[in-house]
């Protein structure tokens, strides 16, 4: 039996929540690039109104928008607490993160606050600031358009001023309230009607790479075969790191922890990122032969 089959049978378990309108389906779309309406498997039945959403060994928990009414938003803070405290067959937290995605064109974010720390933060369990993730989306439309570069998909440094300045208050205001020190983020999913053709996000690969390096390295290879390999969608950031070259060092780095001897390992691994790493893996063979077959096989299989 192959050693590493493990890496293709890891569950990676995401809620994702947020107020009604925050762009969560535009944002799962550009990330896995695919259409919501056509992964879904409909309604939970344990959880009512949480949808799941299975992409391979990725799964997607949706949670209704927020803000439609306070009987509805009781209904959904139940339904959220219920699935945060899941446990999967082996006892452990079923969800591996939360990402709690905010509307940056708006200016009230009381439902969304009371979410994340009435809601979500008591009921993470330990290392609460590692299993959850605030993303700030519509960077682009947070002046209208203003300041907004249109041409390069990128803002202009006076809203990116704005844009920072609404990073520290979110930052400050659920520190002061949970003591959780949360390190939020802002980005532009970028729209997608039916039909037409995907908008040009902003600081999607930042998100990725936050969202990637959330998740316990065992899982974080179960990535790959998800991730949205348009290279379009990952050219616009705000340039302070490589968050193509993060990604993929992570994932490396996650390699390297489960590495072990024997070509057929090396087969395994690099079969995992394409026939390319497969083929050198076995010609390698060995520990040699799984790295080699893992760093061609990604270097084909993403951000190429």
């Amino acid at each position: 039996m192959r050693k590493f089959w493990w890496l293709k049978e890891q569950k990676i378990n995401i809620l994702i929540t947020g107020a009604t309108g925050c762009g969560k389906s535009s944002t799962i779309n550009a990330l896995f690039n695919t259409e919501k309406a056509k992964i879904g498997v409909g309604a939970d039945p344990e959880t009512m109104d949480i949808e799941k959403y299975e992409l391979d060994n990725l799964v997607l928990w949706d949670s209704p928008g927020l803000g439609d009414g306070v009987e509805a938003d009781n209904r959904h803070s139940k339904n959220i607490i219920k699935k945060l405290n899941e446990k999967d067959k082996d006892g452990n937290l079923l969800i591996d993160l939360v990402l709690v995605i905010l509307d940056g064109y708006t200016r009230d974010y009381g439902t969304t606050f009371n979410l994340i720390n009435k809601v979500i933060i008591p009921n993470l369990g330990v290392d609460k600031n590692k299993r959850i993730l605030i993303a700030i989306n519509k960077a682009d439309m947070v002046k209208n358009r203003k300041y907004w570069n249109e041409n390069e998909s990128r803002p202009e440094p006076k809203l990116i001023e704005f844009l920072e300045e609404k990073v520290s208050s979110v930052q400050k205001r659920i520190r002061e309230s949970t003591g959780v020190n949360v390190e939020p983020i802002y980005y532009s999913a970028g729209e997608k009607e039916e039909g037409e053709v995907q908008e040009k996000p902003y600081n999607l690969s930042k998100l990725m790479y936050y969202i990637v390096k959330s998740v316990s390295k065992k899982k974080r290879l179960s990535f790959i075969e998800n991730i949205n390999h348009n290279d379009i969608m990952w050219e616009s950031n705000d340039k302070l790191k490589n968050y193509n070259e993060n990604i993929r060092e992570t994932f490396a780095e996650t390699f390297f922890d489960c590495i072990s001897d024997g070509a057929e390992i090396g087969a395994e691994i690099g079969s995992i990122f394409g026939k390319t790493g497969e083929f050198i893996g076995r010609i390698c063979g060995g520990g040699g032969g799984a790295v080699w077959g893992f760093l061609k096989g990604i270097a084909n299989k993403f951000f190429s």
